[in-house]
C-alpha cells in the first residue's frame, strides 16, 4: 500500500469490553501489522451519561492480556494526541462551526417534548418520524429563523443541538472493503445530531474529525456501524476531506446462530463473553482469563469468528495470523460463537504448554486441596502424565488427585468387576514381586510384572484391573506403570495392602 496504514480501535468506556470488541481490535491489529502500520487506541467518551469508572483501564488491560497492546493512545502519546475524546472538546466545536458556516449543518431549537409529540402523531398514523428534508423547513431551526433570532436565542442560553443537513434526491455509491458496493438513497437519511445541548459532540462528528486529524487510513469496525457509513462519507465530503477506506466486520452471533451474542447468553450458557472478569457491586461477569483460557487460544479462536485463511490450518500463532490476515477473506455474514470450539482451541494450546509453567499454577490448587505440599518436580511429572486430557489447569485435580492422596473409597462397579475370589492371593504375590524390583523405572517395572503374569499363565486383567483400582480408586488415569513408578514402591505397596484389607 502506498499510503501509510494507520488503524484505530475506538471503544466507549461504558462497561467491560465485549468479546466482539476484542475481535474488532484484533482485526485492526492484524491489518496494521500486516502492512507495517500503526495500531491506535482512542477512547470515545463523548457520552458522559454512560461513562463507567474503571472501563478505560479494563480496555487497556484486556488488550495487554490478549497480547496485542496498542502502540499509540492514552499513556502512549504520539503526535496526534490527546487520545481521549473528552480531552478534545475544544477541537470539535471548531469543526462544527465550519459545517454551519458552509451550510452543511444548522442549529435546531426543537424541544424534546415537541419532537415527542411529532413522533407520537406519526406512530398513530403508522408512519416513522424522520427529521430531514421533508419537514425541516417546518420545524424550529436556523433554516427557517433569521440570523438575528438565532443569535438572540443562543445568547439567551436557549437549548439547541446542531444537526447535519443531509442532501435530498441523491444516490450515494459507497465502497466497503468486505461488502463491496452499497447504494444509499439520501432521501431516507435523517439529519443526525452532531453537537448535543450539553456542549459535547456526538459520536458521528467526533469520530470523523478524530479519524481525519489522526490520519486514519482504514476504519475497520463492527457491522452495527454500517448504517452510519453514509453519514460519515457525507461528513468527509462536507469538510472537503478524503475519506478513509471502510470495512465493516460481521456480527458475532449467539451459539444458536440467531441474534447478536450478549452477556445474557454467556450467563445462561455458562461461558464467558468478556476477556477479563468484570465486577460491580451487584454482579460479577466471568472472563476468559479467570475461567482458565490461555490468551493465545482466545486470540486464535476469535480470529476464526468471521475470517478464514483459505486453508485447512486452524492453529495460528499471532505472528502467523499477521502473515495470513486479509480483509478479503473476512465474511460478510454473521459468525456463530461456539463455546465448545473455544475449549477445543484452549486444549490444543494447553497440551503444548511447558509442563513446568502449568505446574506453577497447578501447585496452588494441589496445596489447597491436598492440605500438604509436594515438590515442584513431582507436580511437574504429574502434569506431564495427565495434561493431555485437560482443557484448563483447574481440570488437572480431578484427573490426578490420586497422585496426591490415596483413595479412601473405590468405584463400586469397578470393584465388583476387578475383585474376584483369587484376587487377594494374586495381589499379595504382586506385593512380593514389587518389593523385589530394584530398578524402579516404568519400563523395568512393567517388564518384570508382565513377565510374572505370563509365568503364572493368567489373564493380564486379573492383575492389572485390581492394581489400577488400588492405586487410583477407579478404572481411569494414565498408564498404570507410570502411576506406580511416580507414586514410588512404598506408597504403591501401601495402597495395594489397603485394598486387600
Amino acid at each position: 500500500m502506498s499510503q501509510e496504514v494507520r488503524v484505530r480501535f475506538a471503544p466507549s468506556p461504558t462497561g467491560p469490553l465485549h468479546i466482539g470488541g476484542v475481535r474488532t481490535a484484533l482485526f485492526n491489529y492484524l491489518f496494521a501489522k500486516k502492512h507495517k502500520g500503526t495500531f491506535v487506541l482512542r477512547i470515545e467518551d463523548t457520552d458522559q451519561n454512560r461513562y463507567v469508572a474503571g472501563a478505560e483501564q479494563y480496555i487497556k488491560d484486556a488488550l495487554e492480556w490478549c497480547g496485542f497492546p496498542y502502540e499509540e493512545g492514552p499513556g502512549k502519546e504520539g503526535k496526534f494526541g490527546p487520545y481521549t475524546q473528552s480531552e478534545r472538546k475544544h477541537i470539535y466545536k471548531e469543526y462544527c462551526d465550519k459545517l454551519i458556516k458552509s451550510g452543511n449543518a444548522y442549529y435546531a431549537f426543537d424541544s424534546v417534548d415537541s419532537l415527542d409529540v411529532l413522533r407520537t402523531t406519526c406512530e398513530a398514523e403508522k408512519k416513522t418520524f424522520i427529521y430531514n428534508w421533508h419537514n425541516r423547513l417546518e420545524l424550529d431551526n436556523s433554516l427557517v429563523l433569521d440570523a438575528d433570532e438565532v443569535t438572540k436565542r443562543i445568547t439567551n442560553g436557549d437549548k439547541y443541538v446542531v444537526r447535519f443537513k443531509s442532501p435530498q434526491d441523491e444516490i450515494l455509491i459507497l465502497e466497503d472493503e468486505i461488502r463491496g458496493k452499497i447504494k444509499i438513497d439520501t432521501n431516507v437519511l435523517d439529519d443526525k445530531i452532531l453537537f448535543k445541548s450539553d456542549g459535547m459532540p456526538t459520536y458521528h462528528l467526533a469520530n470523523i474529525v478524530d479519524d481525519h486529524l489522526m490520519e486514519i487510513s482504514h476504519v475497520i469496525r463492527g457491522e452495527e456501524w454500517l448504517p452510519s457509513m453514509a453519514l460519515h462519507i457525507l461528513l468527509y465530503r462536507s469538510f472537503g476531506w478524503d475519506a478513509p477506506k471502510f470495512a465493516h466486520l460481521p456480527l458475532i452471533l449467539k451459539p444458536t446462530g440467531k441474534g447478536k451474542l450478549s452477556k445474557r447468553d454467556g450467563d445462561k450458557g455458562g461461558f464467558p463473553v468478556f476477556p477479563l472478569e468484570w465486577k460491580t457491586e451487584e454482579t460479577t461477569s466471568r472472563g476468559f482469563k479467570e475461567d482458565g483460557y490461555l490468551p493465545e487460544a482466545v486470540v486464535n479462536f476469535l480470529a476464526f469468528l468471521g475470517w478464514n485463511p483459505g486453508t485447512e490450518q486452524e492453529l495460528f500463532t499471532l505472528e502467523e495470523l499477521v502473515e495470513s490476515f486479509d480483509l478479503k477473506r473476512v465474511n460478510n455474514s454473521g459468525a456463530k460463537f461456539d463455546p465448545e470450539k473455544a475449549k477445543w482451541f484452549n486444549q490444543q494450546y494447553f497440551v503444548n504448554k511447558e509442563d513446568k509453567i502449568i505446574a506453577d499454577e497447578f501447585e496452588i490448587i494441589v496445596t489447597s486441596k491436598a492440605k500438604k505440599s509436594f515438590s515442584k518436580e513431582y507436580i511437574t511429572k504429574v502434569v506431564s502424565l495427565v495434561k493431555e486430557r485437560a482443557v484448563f489447569v483447574k481440570d488437572l485435580w480431578d484427573l490426578s488427585k490420586f497422585f496426591f492422596e490415596a483413595p479412601t473409597e473405590y468405584d463400586a462397579k469397578a470393584f465388583k468387576k476387578a475383585i474376584k475370589e483369587d484376587t487377594p492371593v494374586l495381589m499379595q504375590e504382586l506385593v512380593t514381586v514389587i518389593e523385589g524390583i530394584e530398578d524402579f523405572t516404568s519400563e523395568n517395572t512393567q517388564a518384570i510384572i508382565k513377565e510374572w503374569i505370563t509365568a503364572k499363565e493368567i489373564g493380564f486383567g486379573k492383575v492389572m484391573q485390581p492394581l489400577r483400582l488400588s492405586l487410583v480408586g477407579a478404572m481411569k488415569g494414565p498408564d498404570v506403570f507410570d502411576i506406580i513408578t511416580l507414586l514410588g514402591k512404598e506408597e504403591s505397596i501401601k495402597r495395594i495392602e489397603t485394598i486387600l484389607k
